[in-house]
Parts: structure tokens; C-alpha cells; sequence
């Protein structure tokens, strides 16, 4: 991983970034109805797991864009991430308790999901947080319920840059399936075109799954 550091002094955000870092301190949710049916079509051609499956699909569009890159040092220093990969939780219903770690992210559809499931299998007896990179994006996943909405609600003594990505259970309407994915972004770096852009670019890159080729 490597990372450029980011001379706020004369970079275009500098007085959002200094206003929404300090005083104003704003966080943005958005919950937004998505069509996976081609996502579902296409894990099950495939055998796939629907959870890293999602989370290559979702990294796409993580690694496609700046705004969901950046990270605040504890020294003040802002930090640009030539790539980002995946810290989520994967939860044991035996213990009812989940585990967080991160996977890294590959372009590679195939490759990333082996490692999904290699980390998975590595992992499934722990609990809590493990030790992990921080050139990362938060990823949670409901799939018990799914819903309208869901907020989050983090405490930004020290601002948190990092994007948040949640979904829950993907529901049958008619001949399709749809499911809620909310996004959490800090305005410091993101704003609501950036935010929007991600929702739109997603669904777009469900849409357009069929086109990957298994090697």
C-alpha cells in the first residue's frame, strides 16, 4: 500500500475540509434501494458467496474515486490511498458475536472472493476487532431484515474519513430482487454528488456483473 500526502494549504477542499473537520463537524447517510437480481443470478451460476460477492462489487466503486480514499492521520496529516480494500465483520451464529478484519482487495473477481473465504474460514472462532491496514472502508451487512432506512451515528472527536458501507436482506418484488445499501460518508471529503455517484455507478456495476469472466 502507498499512500501521497495531501498539502491542504493548496488543495481545491482546503476551506470545506478545514470547516467540516472543525467546527461543523457533518457526517451523511443515504439509503437506497437497489436491484441485485443479476448479482443473484450470478453467484448462484458461479457457486459464489453473496457477502464477498457484494463487497468486490462495492470495492469497484471504492477504488474508483478519491473522495472514498482519503485518511487523517493521528499527527494531522492527510493521507490519499492508491487502494483501498475491505474491513468488515463476519459474524458466528453459534456465539452470536462477530469478527472484524480486512481482506485485501484485487481487481480480480475470482481472486479477491478466495481470499474473502480463506480469511472467513481463518477467522470464524474469533470475536471482536483484529488487527488490521488503515487504508480501508467499513463494510456491514444486515441479512436478517430489510429496511427503509438506518442511520449511523459515530463520534467524531477525531474526524473518521473512511466511508461506511451496510446492506440487508435482498427481498423478491415481482421477478426481481431489491435490497437496502446505505452509505456513510464524511462531508469533509464527500459530498452529496459524490455520495449520489456511488449509488448510481453501483447499480450500475450489478448491472453489467454477467460480464466477468470466470479464467
Amino acid at each position: 500500500m502507498t499512500h501521497k500526502l495531501i498539502d491542504v494549504e493548496t488543495w481545491e477542499r482546503r476551506d470545506l475540509f478545514r470547516l467540516y473537520t472543525g467546527k461543523l463537524k457533518i457526517v451523511m447517510n443515504a439509503t437506497v434501494k437497489l436491484d441485485v437480481t443479476p448479482l443473484v443470478r450470478f453467484q448462484k451460476k458461479h457457486g459464489l458467496r453473496f457477502y464477498p460477492l457484494m463487497m468486490w462489487v462495492v470495492g469497484r466503486r471504492m477504488n474508483a474515486h478519491d473522495e472514498f480514499k482519503y485518511h487523517l492521520t493521528e499527527e494531522g496529516e492527510l493521507w490519499l490511498w492508491d487502494r483501498v480494500s475491505p474491513s468488515y465483520t463476519d459474524f458466528n451464529p453459534r456465539t452470536e458475536r462477530f469478527v472484524k478484519f480486512a481482506t485485501e482487495y484485487s481487481d480480480d473477481l475470482w481472486e479477491f472472493h478466495e481470499r474473502c473465504v480463506r480469511d472467513m474460514a481463518a477467522h470464524k472462532e474469533e470475536a471482536g476487532f483484529l488487527p488490521q491496514v488503515p487504508n480501508v472502508f467499513d463494510i456491514s451487512c444486515l441479512p436478517w431484515i430489510p429496511y427503509e432506512a438506518l442511520t449511523l451515528n459515530v463520534d467524531e472527536g477525531r474526524s473518521t474519513l473512511y466511508p461506511v458501507v451496510i446492506w440487508g436482506k435482498y427481498e423478491r418484488h415481482l421477478l426481481r430482487y431489491r435490497m437496502p445499501v446505505t452509505l456513510k460518508v464524511n462531508h469533509a471529503v464527500c459530498d452529496g454528488y459524490h455520495l449520489s455517484r456511488f449509488f448510481l455507478e453501483l447499480q450500475r456495476e450489478i448491472n453489467e456483473i454477467g460480464r466477468v469472466k470466470k479464467p
